[in-house]
């Protein structure tokens, strides 16, 4: 830089200098001796005294400012975590805050984008192969048909009815990535109601009942309660409850284990508990089992069916109803899944009228 601080310092200094001395010529009876004295102090006061302020106040800021322009250049934000600038009225230094406001909120900007890149590469490779297994198993089974096997009728209703299976899985991956992506976009409102949760669960033990009986599991609603009312959309939890309880009869393999399902309310609202004796979830994995497609054991995990967008489902759902689901698991033990609805009140059954009889009269 060709103006630094201390030439600066140095012109100004020589100036002042050089006006003092011209003033003081001026006065009557001042040596030559005492012209030389001050403007030797007029100089070194003046010199000093600048380039401290330009140094402290401009040349530093500045030099801050062109750094910070150079690294946002190259695309290098590292500064952004580094510097730590604190309010002032320098308004370089007001200057220089803005430029780190303005390079951390794009750091922000770029690191979110990282994030949104790598889940659509992610995302995009889970449903590229869950999409593939069901389309390929369908297709080879068709062509098997084609090829031949379809003039034999034991075969083409074995392999008609693998393919249907097939299609029915891919139907359901379908079905559930637009649930999915409808209650992120806000498409799907929730319609609260008033309704007893015991109700809906024992639905839920109906609908599995089949699967929990071939593995040798007992399905167990633990309640003292005759009715547990809660206000939360029906459908919507009914569908967070299957995955839930699915979910347990999917990852518990020995016989004479128990699901359970246990309500406790409080003031705050109804706590709704799924307990079970599966094989329990690793601590690390724990905080991703809710993104799409996560499964914990991979190579198993897909011979048990599924979409593996269950969680997430049950995810989006509990937080459109202002809750959280929590866990809790220890490998070889099993997990606990768990998530608060507001209380409900009793739904009042409107009074039936009972019609009187028509007196008759009498003449």
């Amino acid at each position: 830089m060709f103006f630094s601080s201390k030439r600066v310092a140095l012109l100004l200094g020589f100036s002042i200098a050089l006006v003092t001395t011209a003033f003081l010529s001026l006065v009557e009876g001042v040596s030559t001796q005492a012209l030389l004295v001050g403007s030797l102090l007029a100089f070194s006061s003046s010199y000093i005294l600048i380039q401290v302020a330009l140094d402290f106040l401009v040349f530093r800021e500045i030099k801050k400012i062109y750094t910070m322009i150079n690294k946002l250049r190259r695309k290098d934000l590292s500064f952004v975590e580094e510097e730590k600038l604190e309010s002032s009225v320098n308004p370089l230094r007001r200057i220089n805050r803005e430029i780190l406001d303005y390079a951390a909120h794009k750091q922000k900007e770029i690191n979110d984008l990282k994030k949104m890149e790598e889940f659509r590469r992610e995302f995009v490779a889970n449903v590229s192969h869950e999409l593939k297994t069901p389309i390929f198993a369908a297709q080879g089974f068709v062509y098997t048909l084609l090829d031949g096997a379809a003039e034999q009728p034991k075969l083409r209703k074995k392999f008609l009815k693998k393919a249907a299976r097939s299609l029915d899985g891919l139907d359901l991956l379908v079905q559930d990535l637009l649930t999915l992506s409808q209650m992120e976009t806000g498409g799907i409102k929730m319609h609260y109601e008033h309704f007893n949760i015991q109700e809906t669960v024992q639905e839920v033990f109906d609908q599995l009942e089949s699967e929990a009986e071939k593995k040798g599991i007992t399905l167990k609603l633990e309640n003292t309660q005759p009715a547990t009312f809660v206000y939360a959309d029906r459908q919507r939890i009914y569908q967070v409850m299957i995955n839930l309880v699915g979910n347990a009869i999917k990852y518990t393999k020995q016989d004479g284990k128990i699901v359970t399902i246990l309500f406790t309310e409080s003031d705050t609202g109804v706590d709704i508990v799924v307990q079970d004796e599966g094989r329990g979830i690793p601590t690390g994995d724990i905080k991703r089992i809710f993104e799409r497609f996560y499964r914990v054991e991979k190579s198993r995990a897909r011979n048990k069916g599924g979409t593996g967008l269950g969680l997430a489902i049950v995810k989006h759902i509990v937080e459109a109803h202002k809750s959280e689901v929590q866990v809790k698991s220890k490998v070889g033990e099993g997990s606990t899944f768990s998530f608060m609805l507001p209380r409900g009140e009793k739904p009042i059954q409107p009074a039936l009228e009972i019609s009187q009889p028509e007196s008759e009269e009498v003449e």
